[in-house]
């Protein structure tokens, strides 16, 4: 069974499952319909995809705009990543952020909510994260804040960015399309 447990960031939960190792290496369920209900966690993944990272890259912080809006699970497969949620909707916990270690060791995943960005830094050689979204990849909707900008203590000044991440705009100039509770 998953463990699911409460973020500090309304919405955001962090999964631990029940992880099976053996000789062979590890199997690990990371997705259970009738607990992720229970939690108020949607199954009805419309893409699911990956990144394969090397060390010390940054990536994030990824959103898509309404009406093409997602949540998102996030799970660590392989290596570890210092994990990062950011409170995008407008009231009160506008711009509060939440940080998470996950370890593909342990199969943790992080339900980020719509309205939120997600962004991840990794600690390991490499690391693969797996991403299941709610909705479809729309281009013109894609955004993000930059890395930097949130108050967030990575672990590295200096990380591998993209060119697109370094040039995202600042949480103080972002003008929020996400309302709390929408």
């Amino acid at each position: 069974m998953i463990e699911i447990t409460a973020g500090q960031i309304a919405g955001v939960r962090l999964l631990r499952p029940a992880v099976h190792s053996d000789p062979r290496g590890r199997l690990v369920k990371t997705v259970e319909a009738d607990v992720f209900s229970r939690h108020g966690i949607p199954t009805a993944f419309e893409e699911q995809y990956y990144s394969v990272s090397a060390n010390n890259v940054l990536r994030g912080l990824h959103f898509q705009t309404p009406p093409h809006r997602h949540d998102k699970l996030v799970t660590c497969v392989e290596g570890e990543v210092f994990d990062v949620v950011v409170d995008l909707r407008n009231g009160p916990g506008y711009g509060r952020h939440e940080s998470f270690e996950l370890s593909g060791n342990k199969g943790e995943s992080v339900f980020v909510p719509s309205g939120c960005a997600h962004g991840f830094y990794v600690r390991s050689p490499i690391a693969i994260m797996l991403y299941n979204v709610t909705t479809l990849y729309a281009p013109s909707h894609d955004a993000g804040i930059r890395w930097d900008s949130v108050g967030v203590a990575w672990p590295s000044p200096s990380p591998i960015l993209s060119e697109r991440d370094a040039g995202f705009p600042a949480l103080a100039t972002f003008k929020t399309p996400f309302v709390s509770g929408a």
